[in-house]
Formats: C-alpha cells, sequence, structure tokens
C-alpha cells in the first residue's frame, strides 16, 4: 500500500489559469455535453477552448455590469449556463453563492440578504421563485442563465454577445485583473441535515487546490455523467472543476429521471455518485436476479469471478456483460462519497467488473479529504488523506477512535458572519475539527465511525454510533431505506430506546411474499441484534410507509423526523 506511487498533479491556481490551461491543453477536445431537450435525439457540445472564449465574452460583460467584487447568488438546475457563470465570476473576481433551487423563496432571500448579494444568477426552472424574490430584494440586479428569462430581466446570450463586441473593440477588462487566489471566492451554505446550515467560506485555492490535491491520488476517465446538484461542492469542485482540469467530457444530466436513460444513451466510462444512487442500483441487480430467478446463478458467478481473478484471469466485462449494459457498458468505475457505503455493496461491484472508489469530503474542506485510489483500496477505508493534507484524531479512545481533525490547503476560511462558530471549528494548531468520529490506520488510512451529531449517549454513559447499526440493517433482504436513532416513549419518557425505523421496499417484500412485515423486520433485527454488544441492541423496530425527507444531495435530513414510538 505504502510503495504505490502517486499520479503526476496538473497544479491549478485559479479558476481563469485552469480555463486556460485547459483550453490550451485540451483544445478541440469536448469539455461539456447536454441536450437543451431531454427528449431529443440532438446533443450539444462545448469544447474547452470554448468555455475559455465563452467566459472571456462573458466575463467582460460581467465585469461592465459591475460584477467584479460583488457577491452574486446562482440558482437552477444543472446547466451550461450555470457552469458557465460559475466559472466565469470566479475568474472575474467576483464571489459566488450557490443556492439549492430546491429552496423556498422565503429561505433563498435569507441567503441572498445573509450573504449581501448585489446579483442574482437564475435558470428558468425557477422563474416562479425569483418573481417572488425580486419583491423581498430590491436593488439587486437579476440575470436568467438558462431558458425563459423573466420580463425586463437580463440574459446571459444577450450579455455574452455584447461582452463579445467588446472584446473585439479592444476590452481587455476579464484579463486586466490579479486574481488573489487566497481572498473569499465562494460562499457555500451546507445542506444541514441535522439543522439550519451555514455559510461556508472557501476561497479559489480552496477550490482548484482541493483538485491539484487529488489528482495525485485518484485518475478519472475519460467521460462522466453528471446527475450531482451542482449548488454543493461535491458536485461542483469533483465533478464540474476536478474533470475540467483533467480534460475529462462532463455530460450534464437532465434530472435523476433521466439518468437511466442518460447513462445508456451516453455510455459514460465513470461515475461521480452519492451512497445512495450506488444502493439503488445496487438492489435493482439483485431484486432483477431474484424476479428472474437468477439470483443464485449471480452468486455462483461471482464467486467464480473472484476466483479467477485470484489466479490472474478476468473475464468481468464478459461474465456481467448484461449487468454492466444497466450502466451503459462503459463504466470502468464510480467514484462515491457523501455518506457511508455498504463493504459489501462495494465488493460486488468490484466482483462484477466496476471499481468503487470509496471517499470522503465535507463542504468545510472544499470537500474532498481523503479517497481510495484506483488501484489500491483497503476495506472499510474511505482512503488515504489527500497529499498537502494532514489529519489528526483528537482525543482516541482505547480503540484509537476519535473526532477527525483536518488542516490543509482545502480548508475553509471559516462561516460567513459567524466568528463564534469558526473559532469553535478550529484548535490552536488550526485544525478544522470535522464533527466525524473515526480513526487511522497504521499507513495514515482513514476510517470512519459516525457523525458526532448523531450519536447516542445512553444514561449508562455508553456511546452509540447509528450508522454502525445501519449499514447492518441495509444488508437486510427488503430494506430500502432505515435511520437508528434514540426514541422517546410517553410511557416510560427517561429509558433509553434505540430505534429503528425503515422504509421498506414493499415490492421486493411482496416479491418473496412477505406480508407481516413488522414481524419480518423484527426477526431479523433481532439477528443483528445477536451479533452487537447489548448495549448498541434495537429496542423497537418501526415501519414507515413513505420515504425519508431528504435534502438535495440526497442525504436524509435526520432532524425532521418524529422520534417518537407510542
Amino acid at each position: 500500500m505504502k510503495n504505490y506511487p502517486l499520479h503526476e498533479t496538473t497544479v491549478l491556481e485559479n479558476f481563469r489559469n485552469m480555463m486556460e490551461l485547459s483550453a490550451s491543453k485540451f483544445y478541440g477536445k469536448t469539455a461539456y455535453s447536454y441536450k437543451d431537450n431531454p427528449n431529443s435525439d440532438k446533443v450539444v457540445k462545448i469544447t474547452f477552448d470554448e468555455v475559455r472564449d465563452d467566459a472571456v465574452n462573458y466575463g467582460t460583460a460581467l465585469v461592465e455590469l459591475g460584477c467584479r467584487g460583488e457577491k452574486c447568488a446562482i440558482i437552477g438546475g444543472t446547466s451550461y449556463g450555470w457552469v458557465l457563470t460559475y466559472f466565469t465570476l470566479m475568474a472575474i473576481g467576483a464571489v459566488t453563492v450557490p443556492c439549492d433551487r430546491e429552496m423556498l423563496p422565503d429561505d433563498l432571500c435569507g441567503i441572498a440578504d445573509k450573504a449581501e448579494c448585489s446579483f442574482v444568477f437564475y435558470g428558468a426552472d425557477v422563474v416562479d421563485k425569483v418573481r417572488e424574490m425580486k419583491k423581498r430584494l430590491p436593488g439587486v440586479t437579476f440575470v436568467c442563465i438558462k431558458g425563459k428569462t423573466d420580463a425586463g430581466d437580463k440574459t446571459l446570450r444577450v450579455l455574452s454577445a455584447h461582452g463579445k463586441d467588446l472584446v473585439e473593440s479592444g476590452d481587455n477588462s476579464y484579463y486586466d485583473y490579479e486574481i488573489d487566489p487566497d481572498k473569499l471566492a465562494s460562499i457555500v451554505f451546507t445542506s444541514g441535515t441535522t439543522g439550519k446550515g451555514k455559510g461556508v467560506m472557501l476561497s479559489q485555492t480552496n477550490i482548484v487546490g482541493n483538485m491539484t490535491q487529488a489528482y495525485y491520488t485518484m485518475k478519472v476517465t475519460p467521460k462522466t455523467l453528471c446527475v450531482l446538484p451542482l449548488h454543493h461542492t461535491y458536485g461542483s469542485t469533483v465533478n464540474i472543476v476536478g474533470h475540467f482540469g483533467l480534460g475529462s467530457e462532463v455530460y450534464l444530466s437532465s434530472g435523476i429521471k433521466y439518468f437511466l436513460k442518460e447513462l445508456k444513451e451516453q455510455r459514460p466510462t465513470h461515475l461521480v455518485l452519492v451512497p445512495l444512487f450506488v444502493e439503488t442500483v445496487y438492489k435493482k441487480i439483485w431484486a432483477t436476479a431474484e424476479k428472474n430467478g437468477q439470483d443464485k446463478l449471480l452468486r455462483a458467478m461471482i464467486k467464480v469471478s473472484n476466483g479467477m481473478r485470484r489466479v490472474g484471469l478476468d473475464a468481468r466485462r464478459v461474465m456481467f456483460r448484461s449487468i454492466l449494459a444497466t450502466f451503459g457498458g462503459k463504466v470502468e468505475m464510480i467514484i462515491c462519497g457523501g455518506a457511508a457505503l455498504n463493504q459489501n455493496i462495494i465488493d460486488t461491484f468490484d466482483a462484477m467488473g466496476i471499481t468503487m472508489l470509496n471517499g470522503y469530503g465535507i463542504t468545510e474542506c472544499s470537500p474532498l479529504i481523503s479517497v481510495n485510489r484506483n488501484k489500491c483500496q483497503k476495506r472499510g477505508s474511505v482512503g488515504m488523506p489527500l497529499v498537502g493534507d494532514a489529519v489528526k484524531i483528537d482525543s482516541p479512545d482505547e480503540s484509537g477512535e476519535g473526532e477527525i481533525c483536518v488542516k490543509g490547503p482545502n480548508v475553509m476560511l471559516g462561516y460567513y458572519k459567524e466568528p463564534e462558530a469558526t473559532a469553535a471549528v478550529f484548535d490552536k494548531d488550526g485544525y478544522f475539527h470535522t464533527g466525524d468520529y473515526g480513526r487511522l490506520d497504521d499507513e495514515g488510512w482513514v476510517y470512519i465511525t459516525g457523525r458526532i451529531k448523531n450519536l447516542i449517549i445512553l444514561s449508562n454513559g455508553k456511546n452509540v454510533y447509528p450508522e454502525e447499526i445501519e449499514a447492518e440493517i441495509q444488508g437486510v433482504y427488503g430494506v430500502s431505506e432505515v435511520v437508528v436513532y434514540a426514541g422517546s416513549s410517553k410511557a416510560s419518557p427517561k429509558k433509553d430506546v434505540i430505534v429503528a425505523e425503515i422504509f421498506p421496499d414493499f415490492e421486493a417484500l411482496e416479491l418473496r411474499k412477505i406480508t407481516d412485515v413488522q414481524k419480518y423486520f423484527k426477526d431479523q433485527v433481532a439477528l443483528i441484534n445477536k451479533k452487537m454488544v447489548s448495549y448498541k441492541a434495537v429496542g423497537h423496530v418501526k415501519i414507515r410507509n413513505t420515504e425519508f425527507a431528504k435534502n438535495t444531495s440526497k442525504k436524509i435530513t435526520r432532524f425532521s423526523i418524529d422520534k417518537s414510538i407510542d
């Protein structure tokens, strides 16, 4: 493990430098592709040099408009307009404020107001919310970056055409500005699965430097498909910035409902996903196999394939061709992060021919902290820390577990307008305290136990990390989603009750003719309890009929769960 060599990196200094480097190095090669109409066959392709040229024209107009140095909200779905706006605002020295388009107008106004935004860039998919925002944000300039604009607003298309005229007449304002890569460049409001989010302040060094760090550790393939929301750093930094610097084509998805169709049409060679997507596909593979009476055969094939690989024979791409076709037939690798991923899922995909690079990140670290490597992974680990990052465990217990702390060029500047919250997460040595509990092995690889905010502290002083129990229950047939927490009962309000709340896959249960759902899961959880130490035993199984509420990063919002068991 120690001797697995690092890759050569591409040093990115800032966004403008990144676009210039890639335009030169990958001239004429497709950077982004997409469909204006998801039901059409026509794919629009934008080359790396065209992205750079578009940014120069658009940026020149935005400088004239007064965006330089101003805070600019970006709201809308995945689109080339979103990507170009994000890149261009960075390149001219503005401060981007990516916003979750699923938020209510009041919340969007709250973010724009708190961040002191002078401009709001939006897609037509949120035009109704924008109309509401205008009533609350007088003096703010609104620019439409995709689709039909609200009356009187400026548009990306018109601004770019005007900027081109300015450039052709000798305006060099896009380039006549020295970018300070260590200044505030972006304010990213965290999704807040446990409560209200904070504004994470990131510099250009944080963002592009995070990908410079990542390039040492992993290599991407020629084409991916972006289905992650771009307002979150996992989508914007890893999928958009990271791939642009390496010359990998990114197909911009038209949305989750088109995901499987796009996989088959676009045939990406790798994907960047969150665990929910991976788990969903994994379960679909097994459900389909069982429905067709081929689940035993599939297990046997996996066993044979693994045996062949141990003696140097790899026939996975042939043996599992029909399953790989679900991904378009060319996917070799999936980069997965954002939450815990069951090792059994990683092993199964690997056995079928898809390498799973499980990683770990947090918005405050731009986001990537560690990741497994293309041909070097450790079971149960979220990888080795990125080059340039120092990772330590604060107050480790007898097993070496404690809070994961990080120091490096990817760590945020602080929380916007929250000096006390900022001071609370940095120690005297400059390490950022992630709020995640885990350990390091003797080679420095990172292992995650759980989120400190989710920690269940029992009355006897014992600590229970729900993620550990959830990982076990997630492996039970028929579980679609599960959340473990400390529940309360009106009858015994002071008694500790560990609850496993399960949203079943009712279709899978019906396939096996399981009708008493409560009894089935109670029995399955009882078997898991026997493998756990006594204080971690689940005391109550709660069945729900609807999936859990999630944020747009597809993480379950734990704070919204009703924890009563009566």
